[in-house]
């Protein structure tokens, strides 16, 4: 095909595909635009998920009236001027893409009045393929408003039927549309957010200034509680910033010295008992840009090594303030990316300051290093004793590795475990008759076979166990379910609340009576009998977290998950003393499974040492 250059309209679509992935894109870039104009108060108010209508009003500086149209042309931008103005980025915004991609998509109104004016200014765009350089389509009229900037976007992606096709849910883009607002809540705590979702007030936040107000609205009060601040847990302020900071008052942020100037690190870190199935409950900020970086995530997670169990995550909210010379935000299509100059200074910033909150109001257990005839780090409490079995633990999985996750280093003075011992063979086929001998670490049953000894891991075993157990219940509609003596309210995330809006009817179907409760809560009725032994609440989120981070795979894996994470969270956990009649039925249960070598997830559940090689170690041969 001969090459030709594409015609406006076209050009405009496919730059802003770039830019507005779904209606959450256009929510971020509308509030950036109205915390750059210096607004106190900003109100999102969106229909169907923000399919139908996206309002975003604030009470900022508004546009002058002379530059209502310059402001949809592409790369037309207050932020910014000259190449050196970009190496030195304040503000959120600064390609001038935003409002020209939005008209490009939808149909966009625009109610402003500039603080210097006496009448506002109202600019209708009636054609949904707008370029404006040959957009003829307008209309212009005076209209007394407050200053201030507002703007409807109507129809998004209606002209696009190849990207509305691929939008989800009305519930799951309103959950997008909350994470978004929850992050510049917490970014801006002086400024006033809120958002109404099809007429109903979904969130608000106070504007105090208090970023404990917001994290507690955000994430609930029973996680606000369990958040140790990190330096004085508040970002640093600026000049729009109010000082009333007195209940978060305390050590200064952890600042480090770097060839990039001072790097300032604050927020909260959650406690060791407040974790994770997985890291998105770990959110970073540079200069109150919130930006993903698996590198610093992985920073936030190490600080929190032989604290948390194998597989568990921490929940962190980090601010980071630098010079904004030493980065560059230019990077990503939706700024969702930043380089640092010196990567190296930041990852340790992060860490150490995050340990020292850590270290002030959780201790970590030392270890000492072992010596050739030592027989491990040194184990005085039963604290050192968990933290030293859940370090085993992740040493036993270290070779199954997450995609993108950096491997874990090897502990200090290494461990008995290390080496080629860590592989040891399978069991011959099937699980024989086993003849249990006792509990190893509070984590492994020890057992006896004919040709061997078997490594029982309590927990994986359990989780196979249980979900055998539920899959033929539920095909028997037979499945054990608690009634509640009193209705359980679970006040969820914003990613949570749109999972569950989309499973209640699995939810349901496994037991789980579950129900709409105002905005992000909803009220519980009853759960499946397996986890009536452990804590409802807790378990209940945790398994609202794996929908969270499923929500796009099959219908089938979907309800697989649902079934997995009830029966991890209902399992015997690590470090749970069983009486030798417990052990005993466990690993009857086991032997009767028709899966009996691995857990739900895939882990193996036993390991197996022949009794030549237990030869061979003691030299008898």
């Amino acid at each position: 095909m001969p090459i030709r250059i594409l015609q406006p309209q076209v050009a405009n679509q496919i730059a802003a595909g770039e830019v507005i992935e779904r209606p959450a894109s256009v929510v971020k870039e509308l509030i950036e635009n109205s915390l750059d104009a210096g607004a106190t108060e900003v109100r999102v108010e969106i229909r169907e998920g923000g399919r139908r209508l996206v309002r975003v009003q604030d009470n900022g500086c508004g546009i002058a009236a002379a530059e209502t149209e310059l402001a949809f042309q592409r790369h037309a931008t207050s932020k910014l001027q000259t190449l050196d103005d970009l190496q030195r980025l304040t503000t959120l915004g600064f390609r001038g893409e935003a409002l020209a991609s939005i008209a490009a998509v939808a149909q966009v109104t625009l109610v402003t009045r500039s603080r210097d004016e006496e009448v506002g200014t109202r600019l209708r765009f009636y054609t949904q393929c707008t370029f404006l350089s040959e957009a003829r389509e307008l209309a212009r009229e005076p209209i007394g408003v407050p200053a201030g900037t507002t703007f409807v976007v109507e129809h998004l992606f209606a002209n696009v039927p190849a990207r509305l096709k691929f939008l989800k849910q009305a519930a799951t883009e309103t959950g997008h549309i909350q994470q978004i607002i929850t992050r510049y809540a917490l970014a801006f705590p002086e400024r006033r957010f809120s958002l109404v979702c099809d007429g109903r007030l979904a969130f608000q936040s106070s504007g105090s200034g208090q970023l404990r107000d917001v994290v507690a609205k955000a994430y609930g009060l029973d996680m606000a509680r369990q958040m140790l601040p990190i330096g004085d847990g508040v970002p640093a302020d600026d000049s729009s910033v109010g000082n009333g900071d007195e209940d978060d008052a305390g050590a200064a942020s952890a600042t480090e010295p770097a060839p990039g100037g001072p790097i300032a690190v604050s927020g909260y870190a959650g406690t060791p008992s407040l974790h994770r199935s997985n890291r998105s409950y770990i959110t970073l900020f540079v200069n109150r840009r919130w930006f993903q970086d698996t590198t610093l995530a992985y920073s936030v997670i190490q600080a929190y090594h032989t604290l948390l169990p194998a597989g568990r995550y921490p929940v962190a909210l980090i601010f980071i303030e630098l010079d904004p010379a030493a980065l560059d935000v230019n990077v990503h299509p939706t700024k969702a990316e930043v380089r640092f100059q010196d990567s190296r200074a930041v990852f340790s910033a992060v860490q150490r300051a995050v340990r020292q909150a850590l270290n002030r109001h959780a201790p970590i257990p030392h270890f000492t290093q072992a010596g050739a005839g030592d027989a491990g780090p040194a184990i005085t409490t039963w604290q050192d004793m968990l933290a030293w079995s859940s370090r085993r633990e992740a040493l036993l999985g270290a070779g199954r590795s997450q995609p993108g996750r950096p491997p874990e280093p090897p502990p200090p003075g290494g461990d008995a475990l290390a080496g080629p011992a860590m592989a040891p063979p399978a069991p011959p086929a099937g699980v024989p008759i086993l003849r249990v001998v006792g509990q190893m670490g509070a984590i492994y049953i020890v057992a006896e076979g004919p040709d061997g000894m078997y490594l029982v891991d309590q927990h994986a075993a359990h989780e196979r166990i249980l979900y055998e157990q539920m899959l033929g219940q539920h095909a028997g509609q037979k499945l054990a379910i608690q009634p509640l003596l009193e209705p359980l309210v679970l006040d969820l995330s914003p990613e949570q609340a749109a999972a569950v809006a989309e499973d209640l009817d699995l939810l349901n179907a496994w037991g789980i009576a579950i129900e709409p409760f105002g905005s992000s809560s909803y009220l519980v009725r009853s759960i499946p009998a397996v986890l009536s032994r452990d804590d409802p609440h807790k378990a209940l989120v945790e398994i609202c977290d794996g929908l969270a981070q499923s929500v796009d795979v099959a219908e089938s894996a979907h309800e697989a998950r649902l079934v997995t994470a009830i029966c991890k969270r209902a399992a015997i956990k690590g470090g749970q003393v069983l009486s030798l009649t417990e052990m005993q039925e466990m690993v009857r249960q086991l032997e009767a499974s028709r899966s009996p070598r691995t857990c739900p997830h895939g882990r193996p559940t036993i390991i197996y040492m022949s009794t030549a090689e237990l030869a061979r170690q003691f030299g008898r041969t």
